[in-house]
């Protein structure tokens, strides 16, 4: 297997070769899986957006052989359980009719429209806060005085009182404790978890309740409507989500300061469920002799990719249907936010889908902003006139 950078070289070895001219197109004179395996080199998804404009013959070679959909899986190998990809409110969608080799056409260019707009978002969308609320707590020393919801209150003090929350004391150091989240949306790409314990400053020596290490999971809910309906306690039974995800163990410090917990790669979180699982306890309090973690703030940084796209999960299989919302891409109608955290969230994703407009129009194959790349499936000998008058520069190899 050739790496990425031999594929290179030896497609300009090979073109010399043949004695051909800088604007001849390559994917002629080269075997399909040498042109797939320069064209996967490319870690630019706007790239292949591009080059699919390029022309007819190019833009069908990175359909035929689902190019953006490779790109995506390289990515982010959960989507490896996508069973479907529909697109909502496409105005452009035929009805399945015909030959199955015209159904299997129209599946290609829908799963090429739908990955690559979604390999663009991945590196396009901006990074920003992504709890939505906070569900439960193993345990709550003091409910709802010291509440999980208080890690998500951005105040260290409110109303004269500390805000935190704190577990049940327990006499063993080594007993876990476990807190719950509901991300932005159901299709969230996870850059970093941040955490800050609890500095008791109303007790002697000011003490921090932090735990020994920490880790993540991602997943999602078994049955979505009973945990929307359940109302929050001070516990809430972790067998009702399954976790697709598991993190590495990250050692947490004693610090009163808010820790970054960065993942080796970002995860795509498929089902909207954050798990905090906080291992070993390091404080004992004086008053009781009981260890107890507590903690003030958590979050959780990442790029929602809602309401661009969805996803319904079936169980028990695990696998999910994707779907696309054509109609958010270019007409974002937020609701009526509670907090102006969510109106930052609304401005910012709209900003980020108005930014992308160029590259969906491509994808529909509607006013492409590129002149030299402009091409009309009902002009007959377009790719002959590329190789004749040359390609840009940019797409050669």
């Amino acid at each position: 297997m050739l790496s990425c950078f031999e594929a290179r070289r030896g497609t300009r070895v090979l073109l010399k070769s043949l004695d051909m001219g800088p604007c001849m197109d390559f994917l002629n004179w080269l075997e399909p899986d040498m042109s797939i395996q320069v064209l996967t080199c490319l870690d630019d998804p706007t790239d292949l957006v591009r080059i699919s404009s390029v022309s007819r013959s190019w833009r069908h070679f990175v359909i035929e052989n689902g190019l953006c959909k490779k790109l995506c899986l390289r990515l982010f190998p959960q989507l490896s359980r996508v069973a479907q990809v529909i697109e909502i409110n496409n105005p452009d969608t035929k009805a399945e009719v015909g030959s199955s080799n015209s159904k299997e056409l129209e599946t290609l260019e829908r799963e090429h429209r739908v990955y690559a707009f979604l390999a663009v978002g991945f590196t396009s969308f901006n990074v920003g806060d992504s709890i939505k609320r906070a569900l439960s707590a193993s345990s709550t020393d003091n409910f709802p005085e010291e509440s999980i919801r208080n890690t998500l209150e951005p105040r260290d003090v409110v109303e004269r009182r500390a805000s935190y929350w704190s577990s049940k004391g327990q006499s063993d150091p080594a007993v876990p404790e476990v807190l719950i989240y509901k991300l932005v949306s159901d299709f969230v790409v996870i850059n970093e978890i941040n955490i800050q314990p609890f500095k008791a400053y109303f007790q002697l020596g000011g003490p921090i309740y932090s735990a020994k290490a920490v880790r993540f999971r991602f997943g999602h809910a078994k049955s979505p409507m009973d945990v929307e309906s359940d109302q929050m306690g001070e516990s809430f039974p972790d067998d009702k989500f399954i976790w697709t995800y598991t993190s590495q163990v990250f050692p947490m410090t004693q610090e009163n300061i808010l820790q970054t917990f960065k993942l080796p790669e970002p995860v795509l979180c498929i089902g909207g469920f954050l798990q905090i699982e906080l291992l070993g306890r390091v404080q004992r309090q004086e008053m009781d002799g009981l260890f107890y973690i507590c903690v003030s703030h958590v979050k959780a940084k990442g790029k929602s990719l809602s309401p661009a796209f969805g996803v319904e999960i079936h169980e028990p299989s695990g696998q999910f249907v994707l779907k696309n919302n054509m109609q958010a891409k270019g007409n974002i109608q937020p609701s009526l936010p509670e907090n102006d955290s969510d109106v930052n969230v609304d401005l910012d994703l709209e900003r980020d889908i108005r930014d992308m407009l160029p590259f969906v129009n491509m994808l529909q194959g509607n006013g492409v902003d590129f002149d030299e790349f402009e091409w009309n499936d009902a002009e007959e000998g377009m790719d002959e006139e590329f190789a004749e008058e040359g390609m840009d520069e940019e797409f050669v190899v």
